[in-house]
């Protein structure tokens, strides 16, 4: 590489070539000429990555100087080992057979270095390896090795490369982006004319287009279509990989060298290149940082280096977000634009017939019939007169009408025109009815809103028509709870409510199929659904901020002042059955009082529930389960029940006698005299929290139950995705708090806890529990888990010391910040003090805080655990030691006080 080329420092500082050849002059004169340069080479090599490394620390942007200073020091160091390696295998009289050339291949060849990228050399002879040039060439490698480089290398002749090539795309590519380093010029150029004569021909092209097309199909396929939250920068959907694919193809056709020659093929407009250009660098500067940060050749951004990556690249903490989050704002921007140039690429080279015309364009010639102004081009929706499209803003909105009408994708050239004529959505255009018109019809008549939608957002008309919206584009949120970003996430919740309501879901989603089946305000609901979170990414609470946003925007949608205000609540509350759900007890009749309080109608309430269910499914594909399922179904027809017959449903009494009346059934072959024992010994509040199945459970160990034993019953909990686990023994203080100690040590995740006492002196404790992978127990992973727990209760393990290995947080989930919360609520339940207490999640955090409370006498009556990602909310319904809740804000101080000590301590233990 020439060194005159734009480095990040001066060419000297990488690699000084006077003091190179005075040195090999000394070394000549010793009998150490291999030992001397090596150790000259390595110490230059070492100053060389130190003086790039604090030059791109000063410059975090400065992508392209960067890749050629280390393509620049790879060069000087091959020219180097092979000067070298020919004053150790001198050849004085060389025969036209004994010619060598050094190619670089690949990326090298490209001259777009990373700090640790391979170097890949292709050794080129005339004919077959001479014994001078495999001694050469092998002791270039082992000089090369010795200096760390991480070397891939080949010797093949000019025949070779070309047969190799036509056989394997692979090969094919690299020889694409050949560079001469070094040796024999002439014999480069050789390889240089009868490449591009037999290899890159025209005939050739549709054969390795396709292979690089497959190559990409892949790659999505393995690395996962959507933009995904810990991409990979390299080889994911919109990273570098899909760029250099894309300049391989256009190489090979066009014969570029370089990307601005696609301007000038007509491929890209001006403004097109720039998007690739600036993708380009963003994403090489991100990808060098990665590999200087980690010291090896890192492409996964996971969580950990995200954060690292954007405060070397100067990210900040900006009105409610962080830095790493606005980071990854930029890098999914930069990731869909990469999508964007591919689309438009692909589409030129079908105009081309380049690439073969998609499979329904073959088999099915005659083409629908589209509305006037509008053309079928390779079965695409396209334009047939731009001006008079233009003349018409309301076109902009109206071509992804006819796009879903007639079931076509839209042609790239005529989302171009849109894309670069946004400025034409204004305050008039959003303000005129049959725009309006338009954009409600396109969630609600076509049947598949998120593919108009989807599209609408990558250009830019989404945005343009709410300008709202814009803030939450491909905004990420920095949690490993959420796999999309904020208006992916918007779009996926569309999509399962677009599924719902075409049946798709009815096994799996009963009740909210069920309530769209009876009908709901369609426009309503699919209006709060694009908005719900559209307040996200500010400071403020975004459910009440997304509340304000809708006073502005469903007007302007055209929704009456009534719909209006039923959005305005949705939004506002559409987080209050989720928490209601997962944060509280629903066996408790005050929960669902105060729910059925809060939505007031059944009409509303199937709404918020229909949100609520395709909120959770959007967060990503596995957040949904049957646990969340059976909770918002049972809340649901417990408030639907409170709505329509009055409160006195609730009623703790009524519940007590039918749930005694349905054991004595299940029950119906035991002695009168043993069931009248079972329905006396419970309180109340017993019989309202658990199941009929439970009960069975309880009666059974209870009946067989001798003064010193501890009873367990592990049973598989299918309904609910997790295991159920029964205890019966004698109750004394900390009971709870060695059961959860022993849970916690067989790595089981305990997402709900109920505890009772018997009158007669017994405690029923009732967990339910799932795998590290959030499933229930295999069968045959019971006994073992059963002998854990019970070799922790009788003592046998010390829990506190022995969960210090298992307490552990993951290197790549350490970036996360959850600040802690803890609140008491007196009004939530009519016996019981309610302590929520919202942190970190870890393995041994449930246990540290059920100990803390054990140790202040708080008896704790159940536990609620719901946890989302990295962040824990552990709900605790609790009494002080007289059964009295904790009025007292002194008490309150004392309580919170040791549970956050308890909190810091385990945080301190899990860093060690």
């Amino acid at each position: 590489m020439n060194p005159s080329t734009d480095l990040i420092c001066p060419a000297d500082t990488i690699f000084n070539q006077a003091a190179f050849q005075a040195t090999l002059g000394a070394a000549l004169q010793t009998k150490d000429l291999r030992a001397t340069m090596l150790a000259w080479l390595q110490d230059t090599q070492k100053q060389a990555r130190v003086a790039i490394k604090a030059a791109f620390q000063n410059k975090p942007f400065a992508a392209r100087p960067l890749t050629r200073s280390y393509t620049y020091l790879t060069d000087q160091l091959v020219a180097a080992a092979f000067d070298i390696a020919g004053h150790m295998n001198p050849n004085p009289n060389p025969t036209l057979g004994e010619r060598l050339s050094v190619i670089a291949v690949g990326g090298y060849g490209r001259g777009e270095m990373a700090p640790f990228s391979d170097v890949d050399l292709l050794f080129l002879t005339p004919y077959k390896m001479t014994a001078w040039a495999e001694t050469t060439i092998e002791n270039m490698l082992y000089l090369l090795w010795d200096l760390k480089l991480k070397v891939g290398h080949s010797s093949r002749t000019i025949t070779d490369c070309i047969r190799l090539g036509s056989e394997d795309a692979t090969i094919c590519t690299a020889m694409l982006e050949h560079r001469f380093v070094i040796g024999d010029a002439g014999l480069a150029d050789d390889l240089e004319s009868k490449l591009w004569a037999d290899l890159f021909t025209a005939a050739a092209g549709p054969k390795f287009i396709e292979a690089k097309l497959a190559e990409r199909d892949k790659r999505h396929e393995k690395q996962g279509q959507r933009y995904v939250v810990e991409p990979n920068v390299k080889e994911g959907k919109g990273g570098l990989r899909d760029l250099q694919s894309l300049f391989w193809i256009a190489k090979h056709i066009h014969g570029v060298q370089d990307a601005a020659d696609l301007v000038s093929k007509n491929v890209f407009t001006q403004d097109e290149f720039k998007s690739f250009v600036a993708a380009e660098d963003f994403l090489w500067a991100v990808r060098s940082h990665l590999h200087l940060l980690t010291n090896r050749a890192t492409e996964q951004l996971t969580f950990d280096m995200q954060v690292m990556v954007a405060e070397a690249m100067g990210y900040k903490d900006t009105g409610g977000r962080r830095g790493v989050e606005v980071f990854m704002q930029a890098f999914f921007i930069h990731a869909t634009e990469v999508g964007d140039l591919t689309r438009i690429f692909l589409t030129k080279l079908e105009a081309m017939h380049v690439k073969a015309e998609p499979l329904l364009e073959r088999i099915f010639k005659r083409k629908p019939k589209v509305k006037t102004g509008y053309e079928v081009i390779h079965n695409r929706l396209a334009i047939a007169r731009e001006d008079e499209f233009l003349s018409n803003k309301i076109n902009l909105l109206r071509i992804f009408e006819e796009a879903l009408r007639t079931g076509m994708l839209i042609h790239p050239d005529a989302m171009r025109l849109v894309k670069s004529n946004l400025d034409l959505i204004d305050d008039d255009m959003r303000n005129m009815p049959e725009a309006r018109r338009i954009f409600l019809d396109l969630m609600l008549k076509h049947g598949n809103p998120e593919r108009a939608l989807r599209r609408m957002n990558e250009l830019g008309v989404l945005a343009a028509f709410i300008p709202e919206f814009e803030h939450i584009v491909a905004m990420m949120q920095f949690n490993m709870y959420h796999s999309y970003t904020v208006d992916e996430h918007t779009i996926q919740c569309i999509a399962n409510l677009a599924m719902i309501e075409r049946g798709e879901l009815e096994e799996e989603l009963p009740v909210a199929s069920s309530i769209l089946e009876q009908g709901v305000n369609r426009k309503v609901l699919y209006v709060a659904m694009l908005l719900h979170d559209i307040g996200k990414g500010r400071p403020e609470d975004h459910s009440i901020l997304g509340a304000q946003i809708v006073r502005k925007v469903a007007p302007r949608l055209g929704l009456k002042q009534e719909d209006v205000d039923t959005v305005e609540w949705l939004v506002r509350y559409h987080l209050l059955m989720s928490d209601m759900a997962q944060k509280r007890d629903i066996a408790d009749p005050r929960t669902v009082r105060d729910f059925a309080k809060a939505v007031k109608t059944v009409e509303r309430l199937g709404l918020l529930c229909v949100l609520t269910v395709c909120d959770i499914r959007g967060v990503g594909p596995d957040t949904w389960n049957n646990w969340k399922a059976v909770l918002i179904r049972a809340l649901y027809r417990q408030t639907e029940n409170a709505l329509e017959n009055g409160m006195e449903a609730l009623n703790r009494e009524n519940r007590g006698a039918e749930a005694k009346k349905a054991l004595r059934s299940a029950l119906h072959d035991w002695p009168r005299k043993d069931l009248q024992a079972e329905t006396a010994r419970h309180y109340d509040p017993y019989w309202q929290g658990l199941h009929l199945t439970a009960h069975v459970v309880f009666a059974g160990l209870l009946r067989n139950m001798t003064n010193d034993e501890i009873l367990m019953d592990l049973h598989p909990d299918e309904d609910r995705d997790a295991t159920r686990a029964c205890f019966v023994m004698h109750d004394h203080p900390g009971i709870f708090a060695r059961l959860t100690g022993a849970l916690a040590l067989v790595g089981a995740n305990v997402v709900d806890a109920r505890s009772y006492t018997t009158k007669d002196g017994f405690v029923t404790d009732a967990f339910w529990i799932q795998d590290a992978e959030g499933q229930p127990y295999d069968a045959a992973r019971l006994p073992r888990l059963r002998k854990m727990i019970e070799r922790t209760l009788a003592g046998e393990v010390v829990t506190r010391d022995a969960i210090v290995d298992r307490d552990k947080v993951k290197k790549r989930e350490k970036a996360f910040r959850v600040p802690t919360h803890i609140s008491f609520d007196n009004e939530g339940s009519e016996i019981y003090t309610i302590i929520e207490v919202d942190t970190r999640d870890r393995p041994g955090l449930l246990h540290d805080l059920t100990r803390s409370l054990a140790a202040s006498n708080v008896y704790i009556a159940n536990a609620v655990i719901a946890t989302y990602g990295e962040q824990a909310v552990d709900t605790f319904y609790v009494k002080d030691m007289f059964g009295l809740k904790y009025h007292s804000e002194n008490k309150q101080r004392t309580l919170e006080k040791r549970l956050r000590t308890a909190i810091a301590e385990g945080v301190e233990r899990a860093a060690e």
